[in-house]
Protein backbone atom coordinates (compact mmCIF):
# COMPACT_ATOMS: atom_id res chain seq x y z
CA UNK A 1 0.00 0.00 0.00
CA UNK A 2 1.51 3.10 -0.72
CA UNK A 3 2.19 6.19 1.74
CA UNK A 4 -0.93 8.30 0.60
CA UNK A 5 -3.04 5.06 0.62
CA UNK A 6 -1.85 4.21 4.23
CA UNK A 7 -2.60 7.90 5.16
CA UNK A 8 -5.92 8.07 3.58
CA UNK A 9 -7.03 4.96 5.44
CA UNK A 10 -5.44 5.43 8.89
CA UNK A 11 -6.05 8.53 9.63
CA UNK A 12 -9.04 10.73 11.03
CA UNK A 13 -10.29 13.51 8.63
CA UNK A 14 -9.78 16.30 11.15
CA UNK A 15 -6.02 14.88 11.02
CA UNK A 16 -5.60 14.66 7.67
CA UNK A 17 -2.43 16.85 6.41
CA UNK A 18 -3.77 18.50 3.51
CA UNK A 19 -1.47 20.44 2.09
CA UNK A 20 0.65 16.91 2.52
CA UNK A 21 -2.16 15.01 0.80
CA UNK A 22 -2.63 17.69 -1.85
CA UNK A 23 1.22 17.74 -2.40
CA UNK A 24 1.11 13.96 -2.47
CA UNK A 25 -1.83 14.02 -4.99
CA UNK A 26 0.16 16.78 -7.19
CA UNK A 27 3.28 14.37 -7.54
CA UNK A 28 1.33 11.06 -8.08
CA UNK A 29 -0.63 13.03 -10.70
CA UNK A 30 2.51 14.21 -12.48
CA UNK A 31 4.42 11.35 -12.53
CA UNK A 32 1.59 9.62 -14.21
CA UNK A 33 0.99 12.10 -16.66
CA UNK A 34 -2.22 13.42 -15.63
CA UNK A 35 -1.67 16.70 -14.57
CA UNK A 36 -2.00 19.31 -17.33
CA UNK A 37 -2.57 22.68 -15.07
CA UNK A 38 -0.50 23.56 -12.51
CA UNK A 39 -0.66 26.29 -10.51
CA UNK A 40 0.48 28.19 -7.27
CA UNK A 41 0.81 31.59 -5.38
CA UNK A 42 3.67 34.19 -5.22
CA UNK A 43 3.40 37.17 -3.05
CA UNK A 44 4.14 39.90 -5.20
CA UNK A 45 4.22 44.17 -3.84
CA UNK A 46 0.85 44.45 -6.33
CA UNK A 47 -1.14 41.84 -3.68
CA UNK A 48 -1.09 37.79 -4.14
CA UNK A 49 -0.97 36.30 -7.98
CA UNK A 50 -1.27 32.74 -8.73
CA UNK A 51 0.75 31.50 -11.75
CA UNK A 52 -1.38 28.84 -13.87
CA UNK A 53 1.84 26.24 -16.03
CA UNK A 54 1.08 24.08 -18.37
CA UNK A 55 3.46 21.90 -20.28
CA UNK A 56 3.51 24.21 -22.67
CA UNK A 57 4.51 27.04 -21.05
CA UNK A 58 2.94 29.73 -18.91
CA UNK A 59 -0.52 30.11 -19.28
CA UNK A 60 -2.41 32.26 -17.02
CA UNK A 61 -1.20 35.30 -13.88
CA UNK A 62 -4.14 36.16 -12.07
CA UNK A 63 -4.54 39.09 -9.62
CA UNK A 64 -5.87 38.98 -6.01
CA UNK A 65 -9.19 40.00 -6.97
CA UNK A 66 -10.56 37.68 -9.76
CA UNK A 67 -12.05 34.70 -8.11
CA UNK A 68 -10.26 31.94 -7.65
CA UNK A 69 -13.15 29.36 -8.57
CA UNK A 70 -13.79 31.62 -11.98
CA UNK A 71 -10.27 31.09 -13.05
CA UNK A 72 -10.75 27.49 -12.44
CA UNK A 73 -13.53 27.16 -14.29
CA UNK A 74 -12.20 28.71 -17.32
CA UNK A 75 -9.15 27.15 -17.50
CA UNK A 76 -10.64 23.97 -17.17
CA UNK A 77 -13.31 24.68 -19.85
CA UNK A 78 -10.97 26.49 -22.41
CA UNK A 79 -7.79 24.28 -21.56
CA UNK A 80 -8.19 20.69 -19.18
CA UNK A 81 -10.12 20.00 -16.17
CA UNK A 82 -6.66 18.46 -15.07
CA UNK A 83 -5.73 21.21 -12.64
CA UNK A 84 -3.74 21.10 -9.48
CA UNK A 85 -2.44 22.92 -6.45
CA UNK A 86 1.53 21.89 -7.53
CA UNK A 87 4.14 24.69 -6.57
CA UNK A 88 6.72 23.06 -7.94
CA UNK A 89 5.73 23.06 -11.02
CA UNK A 90 5.32 26.67 -10.98
CA UNK A 91 8.85 27.34 -9.55
CA UNK A 92 10.50 28.98 -12.45
CA UNK A 93 7.90 31.46 -13.53
CA UNK A 94 7.34 32.59 -9.54
CA UNK A 95 11.24 32.68 -9.46
CA UNK A 96 11.11 35.00 -12.82
CA UNK A 97 8.02 36.81 -11.22
CA UNK A 98 10.20 37.36 -7.76
CA UNK A 99 13.21 38.66 -9.93
CA UNK A 100 11.44 40.66 -11.96
CA UNK A 101 10.02 42.50 -8.59
CA UNK A 102 13.49 42.54 -7.14
CA UNK A 103 14.66 44.49 -9.97
CA UNK A 104 16.99 41.97 -10.59
CA UNK A 105 15.66 41.18 -14.07
CA UNK A 106 14.04 42.85 -16.68
CA UNK A 107 12.96 39.99 -19.36
CA UNK A 108 11.48 36.95 -18.31
CA UNK A 109 12.77 33.82 -20.33
CA UNK A 110 9.64 31.90 -19.84
CA UNK A 111 7.79 29.74 -22.41
CA UNK A 112 4.18 30.92 -23.02
CA UNK A 113 1.39 28.94 -23.71
CA UNK A 114 -1.28 31.18 -25.85
CA UNK A 115 -4.33 28.42 -25.22
CA UNK A 116 -6.49 31.37 -23.89
CA UNK A 117 -5.77 33.78 -26.72
CA UNK A 118 -6.76 33.97 -30.58
CA UNK A 119 -7.20 35.92 -33.55
CA UNK A 120 -6.60 39.10 -33.74
CA UNK A 121 -6.02 39.19 -29.59
CA UNK A 122 -3.32 36.96 -30.11
CA UNK A 123 -1.44 39.07 -32.32
CA UNK A 124 -2.19 42.35 -30.65
CA UNK A 125 -0.78 40.13 -27.42
CA UNK A 126 2.36 38.66 -29.37
CA UNK A 127 3.53 42.57 -30.29
CA UNK A 128 3.37 43.45 -26.85
CA UNK A 129 5.49 40.91 -25.31
CA UNK A 130 8.36 42.52 -27.80
CA UNK A 131 7.72 46.00 -25.80
CA UNK A 132 10.92 46.21 -23.70
CA UNK A 133 11.54 46.89 -19.93
CA UNK A 134 11.16 50.44 -19.65
CA UNK A 135 9.82 51.37 -22.74
CA UNK A 136 6.08 52.37 -23.63
CA UNK A 137 3.76 52.20 -26.23
CA UNK A 138 0.57 53.41 -27.80
CA UNK A 139 -2.77 51.06 -28.63
CA UNK A 140 -2.47 52.46 -32.11
CA UNK A 141 1.08 51.40 -31.96
CA UNK A 142 0.63 48.05 -30.81
CA UNK A 143 -2.83 47.60 -33.29
CA UNK A 144 -0.53 48.44 -36.51
CA UNK A 145 2.16 46.00 -35.05
CA UNK A 146 -0.54 43.37 -35.01
CA UNK A 147 -1.42 44.44 -38.66
CA UNK A 148 -4.52 46.39 -38.11
CA UNK A 149 -3.39 50.20 -37.53
CA UNK A 150 -7.08 51.88 -37.72
CA UNK A 151 -7.85 49.06 -34.50
CA UNK A 152 -6.83 50.91 -31.62
CA UNK A 153 -9.85 50.16 -29.71
CA UNK A 154 -9.85 46.16 -30.21
CA UNK A 155 -6.25 46.61 -29.32
CA UNK A 156 -7.18 47.66 -26.29
CA UNK A 157 -9.70 45.38 -25.55
CA UNK A 158 -7.47 42.88 -26.59
CA UNK A 159 -4.92 43.93 -23.63
CA UNK A 160 -8.17 44.10 -20.93
CA UNK A 161 -8.32 40.24 -21.78
CA UNK A 162 -4.77 39.61 -20.89
CA UNK A 163 -4.21 36.51 -19.63
CA UNK A 164 -0.87 36.96 -18.36
CA UNK A 165 -0.20 40.22 -17.30
CA UNK A 166 3.10 41.69 -15.88
CA UNK A 167 5.31 38.52 -18.54
CA UNK A 168 3.12 40.03 -21.25
CA UNK A 169 3.31 43.29 -20.39
CA UNK A 170 0.20 45.15 -21.25
CA UNK A 171 0.79 47.86 -18.75
CA UNK A 172 3.86 49.31 -21.11
CA UNK A 173 0.66 50.04 -23.74
CA UNK A 174 -0.87 53.90 -22.79
CA UNK A 175 -3.13 56.05 -24.48
CA UNK A 176 -1.34 58.55 -27.23
CA UNK A 177 -1.36 61.73 -25.18
CA UNK A 178 0.27 59.62 -22.27
CA UNK A 179 -2.18 59.32 -20.53
CA UNK A 180 -2.77 55.42 -18.29
CA UNK A 181 -5.55 53.39 -20.53
CA UNK A 182 -6.98 50.96 -18.56
CA UNK A 183 -5.78 47.75 -17.12
CA UNK A 184 -6.97 44.73 -16.04
CA UNK A 185 -5.46 44.68 -12.62
CA UNK A 186 -6.48 48.52 -12.27
CA UNK A 187 -5.03 51.22 -12.18
CA UNK A 188 -2.71 51.50 -9.25
CA UNK A 189 -0.91 48.57 -10.58
CA UNK A 190 -0.60 49.78 -13.75
CA UNK A 191 0.93 52.70 -11.97
CA UNK A 192 3.48 50.65 -10.01
CA UNK A 193 4.81 48.75 -12.74
CA UNK A 194 5.33 51.62 -14.77
CA UNK A 195 7.05 53.34 -11.47
CA UNK A 196 8.90 49.87 -11.23
CA UNK A 197 10.42 50.62 -14.44
CA UNK A 198 10.75 53.91 -14.61
CA UNK A 199 8.76 54.49 -17.77
CA UNK A 200 5.24 56.26 -15.69
CA UNK A 201 4.65 59.17 -17.59
CA UNK A 202 4.78 62.36 -15.90
CA UNK A 203 1.40 64.55 -16.76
Amino acid sequence: MTDLKQQLRNAPLAELDRKGLTAALAQRADQASLLDVAYAEIDSPIGELIVFVTPRGLLRVKYADEPIEGVLADVAARVSPRILHAPPRTDEARRQLEGYFGLRRRTFNLPLDWSLVHGFAAGVLRQTARIPFGDVRSYGQVAAKAGSPRAARAAGNALGSNPIPIVVPCHRVLHADGGLGGYSGGLDRKRYLLALEGSLPVR
